[in-house]
């Protein structure tokens, strides 16, 4: 078991690894930043049927969404949380419709916006779940613009903090070569305006 000098590898808390020269073997990886491939989306869904009011739309200055409506006139509580769901999307055309549509929505959306949120919370938790880094930088982006996109908006998502910042706080002091800027950026931003609406509402 131990000619030539070689060490046994053995596993923790066993008689074994009691035994001289014997090395512990470390636990299996936990995978916390471990990619995590989610569902079909009902976003994908609705777009294939062609139940969504919009088209693809080429110009100079690149692809961008030709509306068929009006977008104030969209059912906000229906449509809004379906682009949302879309925000899992990697692969085009869903992730370019699904990006781009929110953040349509979101410019023009006003007071339509704040009555929503609560239909919002799951499908960015799917979102962050992912833990695919184009994604969250995505769905960091999408929430920088909700919190702006109309009045009481950031208000009414503080209850549901605890449910979005968990996932930011296991990538928070992650430091890899390969991390996009704007993760970091977005993400910081997001956790300052996060404390200041805690402070507001305590106050």
């Amino acid at each position: 078991m131990f000619q030539d000098g070689r060490r046994l590898r053995t596993e923790g808390f066993t008689v074994k690894a009691t035994m001289k020269n014997s090395v512990v073997a470390g636990p299996p990886a936990a995978g916390a930043f471990r990619e995590r491939p989610s569902r079909p989306t009902t976003f994908r869904k609705f777009y294939e049927r062609g139940e969504f009011p919009m088209a693809l739309e080429h110009n100079t200055k690149g692809n961008h969404i030709a509306w068929k409506v009006e977008i104030e006139k969209l059912d906000y509580h229906h449509y809004l949380p379906l682009f949302f769901d879309g925000l899992c999307e990697t692969v085009h055309p869903y992730e370019f419709f699904a990006r781009q549509g929110v953040h349509d929505m979101l410019e023009h959306g006003g007071s339509k916006i704040q009555p929503v949120i609560p239909q919002l919370i799951i499908p960015i938790k799917n979102a962050l779940n992912t833990r695919n880094r184009q994604v969250i930088c995505t769905t960091l982006k999408v929430l920088q613009h909700l919190v702006m996109s109309g009045d009481m908006v950031g208000e009414a998502l503080v209850p549901y903090y605890r449910q979005i910042l968990p996932i930011l706080n296991i990538f928070k002091n992650m430091n890899s070569p390969g991390a996009d800027s704007c993760f970091s950026s977005a993400k910081v931003s997001l956790r300052c305006r996060a404390s200041q609406m805690f402070s507001l509402m305590r106050n």
